[in-house]
Order: structure tokens, then C-alpha cells, then sequence
């Protein structure tokens, strides 16, 4: 079994246990330490890809940025076992339902792709950042530059919405 398959299925492994114990874990801050596993392996996955850009995003967009915002939603909202709502027994029973259900759609559609695995993967120049970059600044330049100016004029708006009015001193 060459080194990429093998690779290939210890991130799959991961990604799956990971993803379980995001579900199962009952301590929330536990259950985001987990999730950044599972992006870690899907990053992996990214690689085996020849996808580097993608990776890079998901580590940094993903693990880094999102994952500290939910880790201070889920301080600042103080959650334990007293102020968490109960789930009643209705209620589990259709959430796994639900999952079943979901879970057996996604293995009929998902069935005769198993094994699809591409040859050529880790092989080529198809996801490298290289070509990226050379596609944005040849052939998209212009909706590249105009996205570049939406982004900033959202930036002005947000400090000018957010700049606090000057308070006048009454003497």
C-alpha cells in the first residue's frame, strides 16, 4: 500500500473520530477542540490533493479565525449543566431520526463514488498557489480588482458605523 493511501486513510479515520467526538463530547469547549481536528484533517486531505492553497485557507479561515470566535461565544455565554435547557425524550428520539435518515441519504448518493479516488492525485500543478495567483492577475484581474474595492469600501462603512459619536463638553 503506497505512503499516500495510507495517508489518505489515517486523516479519514482522524477526520471521522474527530467529527464523533465534536457530537458525543459534553463539555462545549471540548467539542470545538475537536472540530479543529477535523479541519486539520480535511487540510491534510487538501494536500493529498495537490490543493495548498485550499489547506492554508481552511488552517487559517477555519481552525484559526472561526474556532476562536465560537471558543469566546462559548465563554462568554458561561454554559453548564443549571442553565442549559433539557432535552426531552421526544426530542432525542427525532434528532436521531433525523440523523438516520440523513445518513442513509448520504450513503445512496454517495455509493457508487466510493473507491473514485483519482490516479493522479499529489501529481500535477492543478490546485498550486502558483496557478492561482497567475489566473487572478491575467484572466480575472479586472472582477479581482473590483472585488478588492467592494471590500475596502465595507471596511470605511464599518469604522464609520462604528466610530462613536464625539460626546460635546456642556460647561
Amino acid at each position: 500500500m503506497p505512503v499516500s493511501e495510507m495517508l489518505f486513510w489515517f486523516l479519514t479515520a482522524l477526520a471521522l473520530f474527530s467529527a464523533l467526538m465534536v457530537v458525543f463530547s459534553s463539555n462545549p469547549v471540548h467539542s470545538v477542540l475537536w472540530l479543529i481536528m477535523v479541519f486539520f484533517a480535511i487540510s491534510g486531505h487538501y494536500i493529498l490533493m495537490n490543493a495548498q492553497f485550499l489547506a492554508i485557507v481552511n488552517l487559517i479561515v477555519y481552525a484559526g479565525a472561526i474556532m476562536v470566535l465560537f471558543l469566546f461565544v462559548i465563554m462568554l455565554m458561561n454554559m453548564n449543566t443549571e442553565s442549559e435547557p433539557q432535552k426531552s425524550q421526544w426530542m432525542k428520539m427525532a434528532a436521531a431520526i433525523s440523523g438516520g435518515a440523513l445518513m442513509l441519504i448520504m450513503i445512496a448518493a454517495l455509493k457508487d463514488n466510493v473507491g473514485a479516488v483519482s490516479k493522479t492525485s499529489g501529481e500535477g500543478s492543478i490546485g498550486l498557489i502558483k496557478n492561482l495567483g497567475n489566473v487572478l492577475f491575467t484572466e480575472y484581474v479586472v472582477p479581482f480588482e473590483i472585488s478588492s474595492i467592494l471590500f475596502l469600501s465595507a471596511m470605511v462603512g464599518a469604522v464609520v458605523l462604528g466610530k462613536k459619536e464625539s460626546s460635546k463638553i456642556v460647561s
